[in-house]
């Protein structure tokens, strides 16, 4: 049972799929309350280590209503101490805030729009990035670099329990999930919550393929058809697939992103991996959904009745998806850098290294436009429908059968 929501009045080991760093310290509410005037949203949930919300990354003078804190299912509201170096900061809030969290707890950050829970419990200070790690943070960075207004729902953890707390949040839009086994060796892994997600719950799921070659297909967190298959390529440099990231996935993102760090306030690092790519591709989709919110009259979120819009259109997971796929492209091999860690994208089944093409801004008004009626995507060659379609009927084939209607 979820305790009364407590009001902080001061200032108050799985194998991540991928991530190479050189981090320097440098319950729906009712109409009436919806008319507030509050804006188009998406609540998007990364699954990870923790996340550090005094990072200036993070914070924002967005007032949310009090209908939409209630309906995130809060039950502890920290007010965070604002002056003071991070580690201050933290030790001031120790008792208002970091050591009455329970698994159970939702809390929220007022001043951020972040909301997060660790569900598994068990760890130093709950929800809080741990000392040694920060890829919480960066992933949560990564997220709202590409949707600056999205609605954070941060759960902390690796587990099927973690997956699936996000997963069937009422208010989630998008997952996002960046570990996995090492090598995308072919064990179980979360695909059984991640499925909960996406077909029980009509969300949508991004998982990250490997740091490695491997190919995704039997990967746990990007392999199962149902979900959104994430590599990396050379985005900015010379937009090439980078070599040590999973191969025939669904798409390919940036790699290569300046995030925040976990253990100050305003620093930041350079950090790469499938782990980035993903949540990064997830803030896209997030900020397509958020526009077409607002377009077609859509004032709430999650999987309503198989809908991720449902206003004066209503739009679903696999539309969502056929647009991303139809928007996918390949960069020119003609630009590959032989010095730059990527392998060059091949003119023959580029599917296989890169899925349906890369995916950055450039996709977006495609999408967007096509998904609200006003252009057509063009379809894509029969060569590449051919590959996917095969690649899709292998992670059938290895997950099991998967319902038309979400193909």
């Amino acid at each position: 049972m979820q305790r009364p929501l407590l009001l902080a009045l001061l200032v108050v080991s799985a194998s991540l799929a991928g991530c190479f760093s050189d981090e320097n310290e440098d319950a729906a509410s009712s109409p009436s309350e919806k008319d507030d005037g509050f804006r188009p949203y998406t609540v998007i949930a990364p699954i990870d280590t923790g996340i550090n919300p005094y990072h200036d990354h993070f914070q924002t003078d967005e007032i949310l209503p009090d209908w939409f804190i209630e309906a995130m299912q809060t039950t502890i509201i920290c007010n965070l101490t604002q002056e003071g170096t991070y580690q201050e900061r933290v030790d001031a809030d120790r008792e208002t805030c970091w050591n009455i969290i329970t698994a159970s707890d939702i809390v929220y950050f007022p001043g951020t729009r972040i909301f997060a829970q660790s569900p598994d419990g068990g760890t130093p200070t709950m929800i809080l990035d741990d000392p040694e790690d920060g890829h919480g943070t960066a992933v949560t960075g990564a997220v709202l670099d590409a949707d600056p207004d999205a609605i954070i729902f941060f759960v902390e953890g690796f587990s099927e329990n973690a997956v699936t707390t996000a997963g069937t949040h009422p208010m989630v839009d998008v997952i996002t999930t960046s570990f996995g086994a090492p090598g995308s060796v072919p064990v179980p892994g979360i695909e059984d919550a991640t499925k909960i997600a996406v077909v029980d719950n009509h969300k949508i799921h991004t998982g990250a393929a490997d740091n490695s070659p491997s190919p995704a297909v039997q990967d746990a967190t990007a392999g199962p058809p149902w979900s959104i298959g994430v590599s990396g390529y050379a985005e900015g440099d010379d937009d090439q697939k980078e070599t040590m990231s999973g191969s025939y996935p669904d798409m390919a993102s940036d790699w290569t992103q300046v995030l925040p760090n976990h253990q100050d306030i305003d620093g930041y690092h350079e950090t790469s991996g499938t782990s980035f790519a993903t949540p990064r591709t997830a803030g896209l989709l997030g900020h397509i959904m958020t526009n077409l919110r607002a377009e077609f009259n859509d004032s709430e979120s999650g999987g309503r009745d198989g809908f991720l819009v449902d206003g004066d259109v209503q739009i679903s997971n696999s539309d969502i998806r056929n647009a991303l796929n139809l928007s996918g492209w390949y960069p020119s091999s003609s630009t590959w850098d032989p010095t730059g860690g990527t392998t060059p994208i091949s003119p023959v089944l580029p599917c296989t290294q890169v899925g349906w093409g890369v995916l950055n801004w450039s996709n977006v008004e495609p999408i967007i436009e096509h998904l609200n009626g006003s252009t057509t995507l063009p379809s894509r060659s029969s060569d590449v429908n051919t590959c996917m379609a095969a690649n899709q009927a292998a992670r059938e084939a290895y997950w099991g059968a998967y319902p038309a209607e979400y193909e």
